[in-house]
């Protein structure tokens, strides 16, 4: 199979027969053997219904559905799991990603060698105050944090080869941080491609200001991940020694000070029991960097969700 397409949604029945049509066409006329993955997130309308229908006429057209909202990341999560195409292409149920790119994101996964390439809406059609400025701080630091040179790091619309959505798991949030998950697991040739960017036609957004705070706590997430996931020792045990070797110093400056000056009471000097709390800080500190290597190394599914039922996808 040359694609995969998947595409997660939340309450987008109205959307779906358009969309899916659209693609139907794109991959036809350009002769490509494909399926699409419609990851219905717990949707609350007539999305699971409409699913059924195309899925009736078109085999092609394979669903599955989650008892509850889980988020976008499980959603792709599963989709990358029941991918079978050679590339697999990500794509946003809410028409403001084109199918008309998948020919072409298609063709830099295949023939130019790329292990995932990422699309930038470069004109886009959203708020600027509410939307463009802050996806401009987000996508600045995470470039500046992560190295990789994308202008658009959480548009909808990627290809990926399908070792890569193999080797990488997405879950809490982290679907904004693919690259970089992609980059942590080797996968070094990381495109990026200007795509169109439509204007909603229906329904409304599903994202509020809370992701823009959200993706901040997840880039710190990601970053301490990538470098100390499989060592947690090393970050913690470091800061554990430092803090305890302070205290433990200070404790020792206080008492010889005592008996050099022993006008004052050891206890009534705020500094002592400061260096006692230093102490027992970095204790804390060495602690959790030895309980997170044990879990480190027991570390079982993250992504924990009920699906409800599968369309055409193979046990």
């Amino acid at each position: 199979m040359d694609v995969s397409i998947v595409v997660p949604l939340f309450n987008e029945d109205e959307s779906l027969p358009e969309l899916c049509s659209w693609i139907t066409r794109v991959v036809t006329e350009s002769n490509i053997s494909y399926e699409v993955l419609l990851i219905d997130d717990g949707s609350t309308d007539n999305s699971w219904k409409v699913i059924e229908s195309i899925a009736a006429e078109n085999n092609a057209f394979k669903g599955i559905r989650f008892r509850r909202n889980y988020g976008k990341s499980a959603a792709l999560n599963e989709g990358f799991k029941a991918a079978e195409g050679d590339v697999v292409i990500t794509m946003d149920a809410d028409m403001q990603d084109s199918p008309d790119e998948i020919p072409a994101l298609r063709k830099m996964i295949i023939e130019d060698g790329y292990d995932m390439v990422s699309g930038w809406k470069k004109i886009r059609y959203d708020n600027t105050l509410t939307k463009n400025i802050p996806s401009k701080l987000f996508n600045a630091v995470a470039r500046k944090s992560s190295g990789i040179q994308l202008n658009d790091f959480n548009c909808g619309l990627k290809a990926y080869s399908n070792s890569v959505v193999k080797c990488i798991e997405v879950y809490g949030e982290m679907h904004r941080y693919i690259p970089i998950l992609a980059k942590w697991s080797g996968f070094r040739k990381i495109g990026e491609k200007v795509v169109e960017h439509r204007p909603r036609k229906y329904g409304v957004t599903k994202f509020g200001w809370q992701r823009f705070i959200n993706g901040f706590l997840d880039l710190g997430t990601i970053m301490f991940l990538g470098k100390f996931s499989k060592r947690p020792m090393q970050l913690f045990g470091l800061l554990g020694t430092l803090f305890f070797l302070t205290g433990f110093i200070s404790s020792i400056y206080l008492v010889i000070e005592k008996f050099i000056a022993i006008d004052f009471a050891l206890t009534n000097r705020p500094a002592f029991y400061i260096a006692l709390t230093t102490m027992v800080i970095g204790m804390q500190l060495f602690l959790a960097g030895f309980i997170a290597e044990l879990v480190a190394r027991n570390a079982s599914e993250r992504n924990v969700y009920l699906i409800e039922k599968k369309l055409g996808i193979k046990s």
